[in-house]
């Protein structure tokens, strides 16, 4: 089989490798579509703590081809790969929490992912395709289920008010579920073509963040929807410190802030206005197994769904997708990466 290897920063090299053998508990998945986010990015560009080389890929679905007798979906079953390798034995793992294993390993960023024409994945870590929604879209399940967890983690409902920072693909679906759970949902982003977009997902307003924000007008439509009291959850989905900062000063008494972007840069936060409104402000890392809550969503709303796919590329054209991705010329949402056993669509 032909699998791409990272090999150093910003080369990869194409190789022919011997086909996996189908181990017990284990399934044999022919990859057909991988979606790449900005993780994979920072890989591709060594700037990331995993050691190269590595098969990249962990945004994946495909087709069985092998499966093990004991497990629930059989040769031709169309799913989607949950990358999250847990120990299943650390405190965090034997309290529920295998998102934060502390072993935790991830196909495609720790060790080898889906650039393969063939994966060897345990039995348990995939999951079926609802019918109807591609393989290509399907691949979208796990960035969906990263939204998700934070939207389990917000613990919003109808009637709430919730404000999602950042319009990328995982603030667009979180989005989508919080407005599912029946809150009203306030989106805000840098760039007007991205928050034009959470419309579409189901924000009842988006705004354009500039210096200042939220400015005058924007003040006054989240009065207007909290009594003055401020959003009840704010979901922060870009990893600017500026924004979490923004956060902490825009939620309300009792308020839950969910931080799922991601950023090593420090953040001033003043510790009095923790206490003074009591906030929640809580992390969310990947999933506890929400994929298939992820591929449901996904299939309920094609239309938002399809949106997010802005490139699709040829697997022999990956160095190109990577590039694309780099150039912050370029607006991209998800770009996905057709395996040699999907069939090819030129960018």
């Amino acid at each position: 089989m032909l699998t791409a290897r990272t090999v150093s920063r910003a080369t990869l090299s194409y190789d022919e490798m011997p086909l996996p053998v189908l181990q017990p508990n284990h399934v044999l998945v022919r990859i057909h579509a991988v979606s790449l986010c900005g993780t994979d990015l920072h890989i591709y560009e060594d700037d990331f703590p995993t050691d190269l080389p590595i098969v990249q890929g962990h945004e994946m679905a495909g087709v069985v081809i092998a499966a093990d007798p004991a497990a629930a979906v059989r040769p031709g079953d169309r799913v989607a790969v949950d990358p999250l390798v847990a120990c299943g034995r650390c405190r965090a793992c034997r309290r529920g929490r295998s998102n934060v294993c502390q072993h935790l390993s991830v196909l495609g960023c720790y060790e080898d992912g889906g650039f393969a024409e063939v994966l060897s994945v345990p039995a348990e870590r995939v999951h079926a395709v609802p019918d109807g929604l591609s393989l290509e879209m399907a691949a979208l399940g796990e960035p969906a289920s990263i939204s998700l967890q934070a939207v389990e983690r917000s613990e919003a409902r109808a009637g709430d008010v919730a404000v999602v920072l950042g319009c990328g693909p995982i603030g667009l679906l979180a989005i989508l579920g919080l407005a599912e759970r029946g809150a009203t949902v306030i989106a805000a982003d840098t760039d007007p073509a991205r928050a034009a977009l959470a419309e579409v997902f189901g924000a009842a307003a988006a705004f354009v963040v500039g210096e200042g924000f939220p400015d005058a007008a924007q003040r006054r439509l989240i009065d207007d929807a909290t009594e003055a009291a401020g959003p009840d959850a704010i979901i922060e989905a870009t990893g600017v410190p500026a924004s979490l900062q923004n956060a902490i000063r825009m939620i309300g008494a009792g308020g839950r802030i969910i931080q799922v972007g991601i950023s090593t840069q420090p953040a001033a936060i003043r510790i009095k206005d923790i206490t003074d409104k009591e906030i929640d402000l809580r992390g969310s890392r990947n999933s506890r197994g929400m994929i298939p809550a992820g591929l449901a969503m996904l299939a309920r709303h094609p239309e938002a769904a399809s949106a997010l796919l802005t490139h699709r590329f040829a697997f022999a054209r990956l160095d190109e997708a990577f590039r694309t991705m780099a150039d912050r010329a370029i607006p991209t949402g998800k770009i996905v990466i057709l395996m040699p056993a999907a069939e090819e669509v030129p960018a």
